[in-house]
């Protein structure tokens, strides 16, 4: 029988921000939070609206935003899907 637990998002985060922080070097300008955040948002919202088959109804209730909310997100992070 296979596992089909998922690995925790916190451990994605932890080790990819970990490999960033290692591939330069430990210097940032002082932004890395909005980076990450914003690298994380873009990434999930893209995902579930290829997920949805770009429905943005279906999108908005799995992400539990507006559609307005999307709409603004899909705008300011320049998502294409």
């Amino acid at each position: 029988m296979t596992d089909k637990t998922p690995i925790p998002l916190r451990r994605h985060t932890r080790e990819s921000v970990r490999a960033y922080l290692e591939a330069i070097n430990h210097h940032h300008n002082g932004q890395l939070y909005d980076l990450v955040i914003a690298e994380v948002e873009r990434g999930m919202i893209k995902e579930v609206l290829i997920w949805c088959n770009g429905n943005k109804t279906r999108a908005c209730e799995a992400l539990g935003i507006t559609r307005t909310t999307l709409r603004n997100k899909i705008r300011k992070l320049s998502i294409e899907y």
